[in-house]
């Protein structure tokens, strides 16, 4: 699947607004229940598919950390954690995510270790080579330029340095591929609807996955960006991959 195909799956079809400012709209507008909507959509399975992706950076024991398309602080949360860096900073372009983000930061007791601010991924304000870990759970999908963000991605981080991206996928085996499906296409929107409130922000989510550059794919789209030692691995019967690589 063309990056481009990524780049035209947007929330609001018909709208005058760019990709990312109609991202940031949407987000702005489900912040309050993203959390709960992520949790009881997946059956909190969502917790351990960061966990096993943050696992990957204990060996590298980075001392920064960038939690790029942070929303609200869940992963730069548990990175701290679980990795004990001296720094992690979060990034997104959605204030109204953030602003949430940074209550959780603050009951946490985190907030000389954890900063979110906003930032737009295609355009990373830190210098080159700053960071020793990159992470990115959920938020590359949503790049206006896939190959862009990517590449500040790459920019940022530091020879040596290990980037993760948690990301949803499609399953390929039967009957899950079917469930999934039905489930994507029926039930999420009708959820997003009744809970959050916001047909079009669960109805874009399965599109935008639809439409994701997946498995070899977007491991080939990493290599042709610079990045090394790139693997993917899939979890939960293919619902969500794991992208791990190096620069």
């Amino acid at each position: 699947m063309a990056s481009k195909d990524l780049q035209k799956t947007v929330p609001f079809e018909g709208s005058n607004l760019s990709k990312k400012e109609q991202i940031a709209h949407m987000f702005n507008d489900i912040a309050g229940r993203y959390d709960f909507m992520n949790h009881f959509m997946s059956l909190g399975i969502d917790v351990g598919w960061r966990k096993k992706a943050l696992k990957l950076l204990v060996p590298l024991q980075p001392k920064t950390i960038l939690d790029v398309a942070t929303g609200t602080g869940d992963v730069a949360i548990m990175a701290e954690r679980m990795l004990q860096p001296e720094k992690v900073i979060g990034i997104d372009i959605s204030e109204g995510m953030l602003a949430f983000g940074r209550e959780k930061v603050a009951k946490a007791g985190l907030s000389d270790k954890i900063t979110l601010q906003t930032g737009d991924s295609e355009t990373i304000s830190f210098p080159d080579t700053t960071f020793d870990a990159i992470t990115a759970a959920f938020g590359v999908r949503n790049f206006e330029n896939l190959e862009k963000g990517l590449a500040e991605m790459y920019r940022v981080l530091k020879p040596g340095g290990k980037m993760v991206i948690l990301e949803f996928s499609n399953p390929t085996k039967t009957p899950v591929k079917q469930l999934y499906n039905f489930y994507f296409r029926y039930i999420t929107p009708t959820i997003g609807k009744w809970i959050a409130r916001n047909k079009a922000a669960y109805s874009y989510l399965p599109s935008s996955v639809k439409a994701f550059p997946q498995g070899q794919i977007m491991c080939d789209i990493l290599q042709k960006i610079g990045f090394q030692a790139v693997t993917c691995k899939t979890l939960t019967f293919g619902i969500c991959s794991i992208y791990c690589a190096t620069r």
